[in-house]
């Protein structure tokens, strides 16, 4: 996060209804599944550290995003264990990253990468871009993205 500018990551946060809460450095992230530098999750908040990578704030705050409104007060660290949501959350992280001002989807993908995320194609992009046709339909079908691939 000490990379991107925490007001482009606070108002993309707050477009989908969601508070970014900026945790001092050294102070344990409230609601992080993962603990240590990861992003942190609780109803309508999402907190992260300078040290916090981007993708996490990105992917935690996805999994409020595709949660109706008056599901996300009942989130408290762990979002989901439908597979079908974690699909959809990492291929909506990658739209978010191109509405993070010096971030983007190249770098995401190589965050998620370097970071141990597993695709059967071998690597985030080749998922989002030619494996995750489920996970494309089900943001549209939700209504987050049109039929044109980009966000609502």
């Amino acid at each position: 996060m000490r990379d991107v500018e925490w007001t482009g990551c606070t108002t993309l946060l707050a477009r989908y209804g969601l508070e970014l809460i900026r945790v001092d450095d050294g102070e344990t992230i409230p609601g992080s599944f993962w603990g240590e530098t990861e992003a942190g999750i609780i109803g309508h908040a999402v907190y992260a550290r300078d040290d916090t990578p981007v993708h996490s704030l990105l992917h935690e705050a996805g999994h409020l995003i595709v949660l109706p409104p008056e599901r996300r007060g009942d989130v408290h660290t762990d979002a989901t264990d439908s597979i079908d949501e974690e699909n959809a959350v990492c291929v909506l992280q990658s739209l978010l990253a191109d509405r993070v001002p010096g971030y983007g989807r190249d770098r995401l993908f190589a965050d998620m990468d370097a970071w141990g995320y597993t695709f059967r194609l071998g690597s985030a992009r080749a998922y989002v871009e030619q494996d995750a046709e489920d996970a494309w339909a089900w943001l549209q079908h939700r209504g987050l993205i049109g039929p044109d691939r980009r966000l609502a």
